[in-house]
């Protein structure tokens, strides 16, 4: 078989195809990743859009209620003598604020427990040494 000679036009040819052919390729996986992670950033926004819809739907049947309930004079008096200190004639408001536990308060638990949890370890010891001498 003889073999054939090819001229270098025709590698030249040859080359800008396989060259610009292997451009093209790159340039539509690049394109491909870019869509893929697009679509993933957007179905997380799609379920997290989808959560806060729930929660705004959730608040709305809640303020639908209040609705309802604003509409009894009762529930007006009662929400306002709890919320805004009104009172009925003849009735005083005394308003009581919960009051946190002073630090020093807080303190002595917290050592009151380290000393409940010593003197218990120290039976202990004194309970398996008194155990092993016999």
């Amino acid at each position: 078989m003889a073999k054939r000679k090819i001229s270098k036009a025709s590698k030249r040819r040859v080359f800008t195809f396989g060259v610009l052919s292997i451009f093209i390729v790159i340039y539509f996986c690049i394109n491909s990743v870019q869509y893929i992670i697009n679509i993933n950033k957007l179905s997380n926004e799609k379920k997290r859009l989808d959560n806060e819809l729930l929660v705004l739907k959730n608040k709305e049947d809640n303020l639908k209620t209040e609705i309802q309930k604003l509409h009894d004079p009762d529930y007006i008096a009662r929400y306002a003598r709890e919320n805004y200190l009104y009172s009925k004639d003849g009735e005083y408001v005394i308003r009581i604020d919960p009051k946190e536990e002073p630090e020093q308060a807080k303190n002595d638990k917290i050592n009151h427990n380290r000393t409940i949890w010593i003197s218990t370890g120290g039976i202990i010891v004194m309970l398996i040494f008194i155990k092993r001498k016999k």
